[in-house]
């Protein structure tokens, strides 16, 4: 199996403090995220996002392979996962994640597409290390 990483970098406090996202790839490079970013609607990242574009992208990735299972090729899909973060007593906690998906798939019938999405979205690693409610919407285009 694989390992890789990303890493942060944090100064000074909860609110007046900075941070900078990077990943092994560097598809992130000391990219900016802080208190304002996360709680504030400023320009940044946050944490949640990039679980979130995580999720996506892993469930998208879980769908094509069940898919090849079942003899069918995604043209075009795309996924959002849209990430809740909730007050919860003295903290925070993720207590949401809504997949929705939009797939142009031919040759699939809305059945065997509906299986398929749920199998990923049970399956994907992702979806195994998030201990939250995981919903889906997905819906296959003409």
């Amino acid at each position: 199996m694989s390992t890789t990483f990303g890493s942060a970098k944090w100064q000074g406090g909860i609110k007046d403090g900075k941070g900078a996202i990077s990943t092994k790839s560097g598809a992130l490079s000391d990219y900016p995220y802080g208190f304002a970013s996360r709680f504030e609607g400023q320009p940044g990242s946050n944490p949640e996002e990039l679980i979130g574009a995580a999720h996506a992208a892993c469930f998208t990735m879980a769908l094509s392979l069940i898919l090849g299972e079942a003899k069918l090729t995604a043209e075009q899909m795309e996924t959002k996962a849209d990430v809740t973060l909730e007050k919860q007593g003295d903290g925070f906690a993720i207590t949401a994640v809504h997949l929705t998906l939009t797939a142009k798939i031919p040759g699939a019938d809305d059945a065997t597409f509906q299986d398929c999405a749920a199998k990923a979205k049970a399956g994907c690693p992702v979806s195994k290390l998030l201990n939250t409610k995981i919903s889906l919407d997905a819906k296959l285009a003409n």
